[in-house]
């Protein structure tokens, strides 16, 4: 690595989110051991490009700078800076043009001057040490004073918990995100305590701020540590769906993370349980939001059930369907009959289905049901592609959950709550698989007691992302009427999607004969490196050529695992590769973004009401302004520091592809993903396919799928918690549906 002195000339940009910076540099002499790359990349005033990210700096002040030499495209020979110390100037010049840049607010360049051409060399020490002298300088005010005692104290300080957080391994994106939360506590707050990183700032998880911590100096066995360790672990079960943890299992994975005696967690547990963080019931360990939410998911249910009604009878239920048949030319069978009845005669109900069942024809009908009694019905959906796509079949406005309930991104919370219900007679939830205890508890404590509440899904699909298990966990405590849809439409028998994705479903192989004209193939491909070839030969030319399919728009991979040569990160290369080769790019590490890219949102970002699973396209890259604008419903702009949110989309994993339904799917299915190759999975990712489905693989990885109905079991309570609440008083669901 090259070091490399010299003094700011000027700022071409710095990014006040990550200090990324582009600098003109005047280098002094002998500042560089490679002599021959100075010289080739100074241009003929004598200055050089530095680039990377760097503590906030001003015009005249001296740096030095650890880093490399590329050579951009565009510009060409630059200096990539890896580390940097300021040095403040010391000549007049240098203190003049530092002084005069805008570093301290209210001190222009005249009045920089002014003062410099008075005190000289010693400027900044009068400035550090007895700022009152400036009162010496004709035309510095007592107010003016004040302002340049502040502003220098401001930038001070920033230099200070720069440099601190620099020297303690804390990259500068990290370090100007800590900056931006605690100001000149900085210090202090992570000295003090560097686990509250991974608790207060976005992206700082426990592994990063653990490693702050060991550089500090914290014992292995400190308190805090070990409290950090215990909320890690399970946030990171929370992430794989878990609501709980039972205690001994908790002790156990926490030992093995921490490295410490198995002893220290209990009382760490003990103190999270004081302080109201954690919830141990019944031996189960719960973060506090999530055993709330649940046990919240529970009492809005009986609520809604316990509440005194008086259903239709089913001769007048009977004959609005007559009318509604008349009206909208449609005929319902007995499975969608009995739905009809119960979404009229119960407060909750559960109806589910698999493809081509006939789900939306039912909602269609429970919707001109109330409609026809006068009653107001809302309907709901996770993510927007879904409402939309509710919207589209049922004619009626759907909406996603987060803006039904009013969502306020400025106080992170729900304008629609138990203080100021939903106006609405019925409810209905589609894509309720998908919906995780946080979210469902939200909606159902804005449903008001007098309302019916109705939640649609496949119940044999993938569970949420997020922690929970709902839709199953609600059937499967029986509590509630469900509808189960089973036959299948004759329009839909025509489709060898729907007939494979319910064979599947049964645990039967596809029919993987490739037919022409067909919307179902399986194309056996034994090695992983080519079966990649071959989808980035489906996505370019033969599906595009052959069904007219838009790669970008139509066309979407989904794979069972992020890594190997069929992953996630693997194929999103490959497809970048052909598909958008070329444009104007950056990197992040070892990542490219380009104009045109198709990329995913991988979390709820409320300030931009982008959410987890959105999928967008990169429409411009401003290098000068470090912003990156993505066209989703609508054009949001991103910080360069804000791209950790976003990963290519080109290849998706199957989980990511919940609530959506795409025109085509490619799924490549091979041993290498065995540990995800289960019969949930693959019915999921064939569902989602509209009008063509591909697999690309071995039969052998095919069958592996199909025979393996080992669900991963997530800890959940909701059915213990449903039974405590309604399971207890007999008699409140008769004429229970099943």
């Amino acid at each position: 690595m090259d070091i490399l002195t010299g003094t700011i000339e000027r700022i071409t940009y710095q990014s006040e989110e990550t200090g990324y910076t582009v600098a003109r540099l005047r280098p002094e002499p002998d500042a560089c051991r490679t002599a021959e790359n100075l010289s080739r990349a100074s241009t003929r005033d004598g200055l050089l490009t530095i680039t990377g990210e760097l503590a906030k700096i001003a015009p005249g002040e001296q740096v030095e700078v650890g880093g490399y030499w590329v050579t951009h495209k565009q510009y060409g020979k630059q200096f990539k800076i890896v580390e940097s110390r300021p040095i403040r100037p010391t000549t007049t010049d240098g203190i003049r043009k530092y002084l005069g840049s805008g570093l301290i607010k209210g001190l222009g360049p005249a009045k920089a001057a002014m003062i410099v051409d008075h005190f000289g060399e010693d400027t900044l020490q009068v400035i550090e040490k007895t700022p009152n002298r400036l009162s010496e300088v004709r035309g510095i005010a007592r107010k003016t004073i004040n302002v340049i005692r502040s502003g220098w104290e401001e930038q001070k300080h920033i230099q200070e918990v720069m440099q601190f957080l620099l020297g303690h391994d804390v990259s500068m994106a990290y370090a100007v995100k800590i900056y931006k939360t605690y100001g000149n506590e900085a210090i202090r707050q992570v000295t003090e305590n560097p686990y509250r990183l991974s608790t207060d700032i976005w992206g700082i998880g426990f592994k990063t701020a653990d490693k702050i911590a060991m550089n500090l100096g914290v014992d292995p066995g400190d308190p805090a540590r070990v409290q950090a360790g215990i909320r890690y672990v399970l946030e990171t079960r929370a992430e794989d769906g878990h609501v709980y943890v039972p205690r001994e299992a908790l002790v156990e994975e926490c030992t093995g993370v921490l490295d410490v005696d198995p002893a220290a967690i209990p009382a760490g547990l003990e103190a999270l349980i004081r302080a109201e963080v954690v919830v141990r019931s019944n031996d189960w360990i719960y973060l506090q939001p999530l055993y709330y939410a649940e046990q919240g998911i529970a009492r809005h249910i009986a609520r809604l059930v316990d509440h005194p009604r008086t259903p239709p009878s089913g001769e007048r239920i009977d004959e609005h369907i007559r009318h509604i048949e008349k009206d909208r030319d449609i005929v319902f069978n007995a499975e969608q009959r009995e739905a009809i009845h119960t979404s009229a005669s119960q407060s909750v109900m559960a109806i589910t289905g698999g493809p081509g069942t006939g789900k939306t024809t039912c909602v269609q009908g429970i919707v001109y049901l109330f409609h026809r009694v006068g009653g107001k019905v809302v309907l709901a959906a996770p993510t927007g592609r879904a409402a939309k796509r509710m919207s589209e079949v049922t004619g009626a406005e759907a909406k996603t959950i987060h803006r039904l309930l009013e969502f306020n991104p400025g106080v992170m919370e729900f304008g629609r709550n138990a203080d100021n219900r939903l106006e609405a007679d019925l409810v209905i939830l589609d894509e309720s698989s998908m919906v995780d205890t946080a979210m469902m508890n939200a909606l159902l404590r804005a449903v008001k007691t007098s309302a019916r509440f109705v939640m649609v899904g496949d119940v044999d699909q993938l569970p949420s992302v997020g922690a929970g298990n709902v839709l199953r966990d609600i059937i499967d405590a029986g509590h509630v009427p469900v509808v189960r849809l089973t036959e299948i439409f004759r329009q839909a028998r025509e489709s060898s999607i729907v007939m494979n994705a319910h064979r599947v479903n049964r645990g039967e192989m596809p029919d993987t004969k490739n037919r022409n004209q067909g919307d179902f193939f399986f194309i056996n491909e034994p090695d992983p490196s080519a079966g990649a070839d071959t989808i980035a030969e489906l996505c370019t030319d033969r599906l595009p050529r052959t069904y007219g399919l838009d790669p970008f728009n139509d066309i979407q991979v989904l794979t069972p695992m992020y890594r190997g040569d069929i992953g996630v990160d693997q194929l999103n290369q490959k497809l970048q590769q052909v598909l958008n080769p070329a444009g104007s790019s950056l990197k992040r590490g070892d990542r490219e973004l380009r104009e045109g890219d198709k990329v995913l949102q991988t979390r709820n970002n409320y300030g931009k009401m982008i959410f987890n699973g959105d999928i967008g396209r990169v429409t411009r890259i401003d290098p000068d302004a470090q912003t990156v604008d993505i066209s989703f419903h609508e054009t949001v702009q991103y910080d360069y520091g804000e791209l950790d949110e976003l990963i290519p989309a080109y290849a998706i994993s199957v989980h990511k592809s919940q609530g959506s339904e795409y025109p085509a799917i490619i799924l490549p299915l091979y041993s290498t993903h065995y540990i995800m190759l289960q019969r949930n999975l693959l019915y999921t990712a064939l569902t989602r396919a509209r009008a063509l489905a591909v697999l690309v693989g071995t039969p052998k990885a095919l069958a592996i799928a199909v025979k393996n109905n080992q669900v991963v079991e997530r800890y959940t309570g909701l059915r213990e918690a449903l039974g405590e609440m309604i399971g207890a008083r007999p008699g409140v669901l008769p004429g229970l549906a099943t």
